[in-house]
């Protein structure tokens, strides 16, 4: 929306500065896009007198001239052809910037005589493309401004142009009446009253109006219209045609001026039509599809079944609240013109324009929505400009439909402002606010006005009312607390925890990545998914068909990428959902892991080395000893089919509470996935590890034992096929309270034991907490350890 400084004062009587206004607007949520203010670029140009002119001794098309200035008499070279003694000019003296000539002026010297400044043209200043000659002023003081005289003499060429945003819920900023009642209100001046003189016709129309009644609901609602004779068209006035050039319209005529005028100062649409063109009646109606008309600009349009249109007697001569006819339209023969003015409904408006690709001011106004109640004023304000215009005979004013009923109230509760925005505002300045908007307040009752279509309940009063008073002056303040004391925690044990496994598996140098939830299903049949169970129903990609089973299809997939991209070593992690099943309890949430490629960069030393299961098992460990795990844990055999049989491990508190897994993927499975390898991955099940008994925020105190730790070492011999975890375990378990530890030191096969034979040897660490064991107490252990090992394994200890 654009509109000039000049326009606006026309409405608000104000002493406002420019800056105010502009900084008012956006506070009042009218953002201002651009703003153009000739008067700017101007300022430092001043008005001279040329006492005496001469021709220049080595040019003939030069002359060197004496001006007056206000800070005295210079010495100007000017080669205009009217540069001669006794005329007023514009002076630009020696630091003057010129816009016209992208330039600014300092003292120099011209065939040997120097010149200090220079006597403008209107081009020079961008005031018009004249550049025969410098400007001849009638009048004028030496040393006053140039902007200062403009003002006074020609005030449309430093009227600044203010370009507005307009968001789709303000349509009664469309108008610069509506736009000056925003400031009035805010307190920047005060509304002129804009009072509406009926006009009285002298005659009945001719022509007659009727809305189809398939039309009336959502299409017109009301059309008014009356013939003005005996009009005499021509060029508009140049006040009219200064105001349409500034906000980049271009003067046509004085009946399209006039309409377009009323557009952008009202927000009202118009449309005239040629009278004596129009065949008979005009008639509102729906089209039956496949009609076409020219519109005005000169372009063929074919009508969709059931777009709203204007015809007579014979054919369609416009497009409903969008755009005239060229048939109908006006010239400079134009003696008999119709006058329009009708509410139309904003749905439809919308509708016809984008089907037909018009994007025209009536259309962006109509389907923002017009004030309905303001139909009537307009025709007869319109009536009397086209009067003293164009002169002419106004017939009496014919109606089709009846102006929609737009009376609401809403109850205006001046506490809620407190309570929906924060903001303390007096009750009687909240009236007072509502009051200047144009609404009526009746008791607790504010009544809306017809031209505010966006105030649809109580809290738009508040918001109104807060508009006005600037939200600017919000202060922030901290919420009061529920209750006195330390504030409770607002993240839950799990939320809790999850965040301690994201720091702390990306403190051990991986990449976290966000994945999808959605995978393929041949993907998710790899991870023991892709059941009908788990599948969308309306999946965004054949690509994403199913939910996953496991987060190591989405780092697999992440890693193919990178590996594409020459990223050969990665180590990345994702926390979050897998999917189980289709019910609300078939999900978890899990930590996943992978490490690919080599730990460090290749070097001379060989320190390079390519990433093994007992990292992944060391950064799972790390990961579960921050999570608050036992460190006691057990190791099994029996993963999944996507681990590798013999280099992947369970974890867990036993063989039934398995808290993760550890080790490197099946070669297969890289090989489905395009990745690489190998790789190596681990997985925690995050909601499996208990919860610590103590709730307490603070640590417990560090337990250090004072009594001496006793090793003992046992060599067991057992079948070749026996895993040494699955003695480690046994060993472990003899006695859980005395026993802190077990290790596997060596191992041998074959020689004398056999070829079916293999002797593990372990080192068990005693660690006593009451008092120093005795050797029956050892002694009574490790017979404890051989009768569980033996009984485990089918082992015995070698001799």
């Amino acid at each position: 929306m654009k509109f000039t400084l000049s326009w606006l004062k026309d409405h608000l009587d104000t002493e406002a500065s420019l800056d105010d206004i502009l900084y008012a607007l956006t506070d009042l949520g009218l953002e201002v896009e651009e703003v153009s203010n000739p008067a700017e670029r101007l300022k430092d140009f001043t008005i001279g007198k040329v006492l005496h002119a001469e021709k220049h001794p080595d040019a003939d098309k030069l002359r060197v001239c004496k001006v007056a200035t206000d800070e005295g008499e210079l010495q100007i070279i000017c080669g205009a052809p009217n540069a001669r003694e006794g005329i007023t000019v514009v002076v630009a003296k020696p630091g003057v910037y010129v816009p016209g000539i992208d330039t600014t002026i300092g003292v120099g010297k011209i065939r040997g005589i120097e010149s200090f400044g220079m006597m403008a043209s209107e081009r020079e200043m961008e005031l018009s493309d004249e550049h025969d000659g410098i400007i001849e002023l009638p009048s004028g003081e030496v040393g006053d401004r140039f902007v200062d005289w403009l003002a006074e003499h020609d005030p449309a060429k430093v009227d600044a142009v203010i370009e507005i945003a307009i968001t789709p819920n303000r349509p009664d900023a469309l108008g610069v009446r509506g736009i000056a009642l925003d400031l009035a209100a805010r307190g920047l001046g005060t509304m002129k009253p804009a009072p509406v003189e009926k006009v009285d016709g002298t005659f009945p129309s001719p022509i007659n109006i009727t809305i189809d009644e398939d039309t009336r609901e959502n299409g017109c609602e009301v059309f008014a219209g009356r013939l003005i004779k005996g009009v005499q068209n021509g060029p508009s006035p140049e006040w009219l045609q200064d105001r349409l050039r500034a906000i980049g319209l271009r003067p046509i005529s004085k009946l399209v001026d006039i309409t377009n005028f009323f557009t952008f100062d009202r927000n009202r649409p118009l449309h005239v039509f040629d009278a004596d063109k129009v065949n008979g009646n005009l008639r509102v109606h729906r089209a039956k599809g496949g009609e076409t008309l020219v519109g005005l600009d000169e372009k063929e349009y074919t009508f969709g079944a059931g777009q709203v249109v204007i015809s007579d007697d014979k054919a369609i001569e416009s497009i409903a609240g969008v755009m005239g006819g060229l048939a109908t339209g006006c010239t400079e023969e134009t003696t008999n013109v119709f006058l329009e003015a009708a509410v139309w409904d904003m749905i439809q408006i919308a509708y016809t324009g984008r089907a037909l690709k018009i994007n025209s001011d009536a259309r962006y106004r109509n389907e923002r929505g017009i004030d309905p109640g303001f139909n009537m004023d307009a025709i007869e304000l319109a009536t009397k400009m086209i009067i003293d215009l164009c002169g002419g005979e106004p017939s009496d004013v014919v109606v089709a439909g009846e102006v929609p009923d737009t009376a609401r109230a809403y109850k205006l509760d001046t506490d809620r402002v407190q309570s929906l925005v924060g903001m303390e505002i007096p009750a009687e300045e909240q009236v007072k606010t509502l009051t200047a908007l144009g609404f009526v307040v009746e008791g607790d009752m504010a009544h809306v006005p017809s031209w505010r279509p966006d105030v649809q309940g109580s809290a738009d009063l508040v918001e109104e009312v807060a508009r006005v008073a600037s939200l600017t002056k919000l202060q922030g303040k901290p919420m009061a607390r529920a209750q006195a004391g330390v504030p409770e925690v607002i993240l839950s044990p799990m939320q809790k925890r999850e965040q301690i496994a994201r720091r702390t598996t990306a403190a051990l140098g991986y990449n976290e990545c966000v994945t999808y939830s959605f995978i393929d299903r041949k993907s998710a049949e790899l991870f023991g998914g892709g059941s009908d169970a788990t599948m969308l129903e309306n999946p965004i990609s054949s690509e994403m068909s199913h939910m996953r089973p496991s987060l190591l299809p989405g780092l697999l997939q992440a890693a193919a990428r990178n590996q594409a991209r020459g990223f050969m070593d990665m180590a990345l992690f994702e926390c979050g959902a897998v999917f189980h099943g289709g019910e609300p309890g078939e999900q978890e949430n899990i930590l996943t892991g992978i490490l690919v490629g080599r730990t460090l960069a290749k070097d001379i030393h060989g320190e390079s080395r390519g990433v093994d299961l007992y990292d992944a098992k060391a950064d799972m460990e790390a990961v579960m000893n921050a999570l608050g795990a036992p460190t006691k844990l057990t190791y099994n055999r029996g993963t999944n089919g996507w681990w590798h049989p013999g280099r992947s491990a369970k974890v867990g508190l036993g063989p039934k509470k398995v808290l993760g897994a550890f080790g490197e993927l099946h070669p297969k499975v890289l090989a489905a996935m395009d990745v690489k390898g190998p790789v190596v991955a681990f997985a925690i099940h995050t909601a499996e590890i208990p919860m610590p008994r103590k709730k307490s925020a603070s640590r417990g105190a560090v337990t250090m034992n004072d009594l001496q730790a006793v090793e003992r070492d046992f060599a067991f011999v057992v079948d070749k096929d026996v895993e040494a975890i699955n003695l480690v375990n046994a060993a472990a378990g003899a006695d859980k309270a005395l026993i802190e530890d077990v290790r596997v030191f060596d191992e041998f096969i074959g020689g004398s034991l056999g070829e079916d034979k293999k002797s593990i040897a372990v080192t068990v660490r005693l660690q006593p907490t009451e008092a120093t064991l005795k050797e029956a107490d050892i002694e009574a252990v490790a017979t404890k350890i051989v009768e569980k090992v033996s009984k485990a394994t089918g082992g015995e200890l070698r001799g």
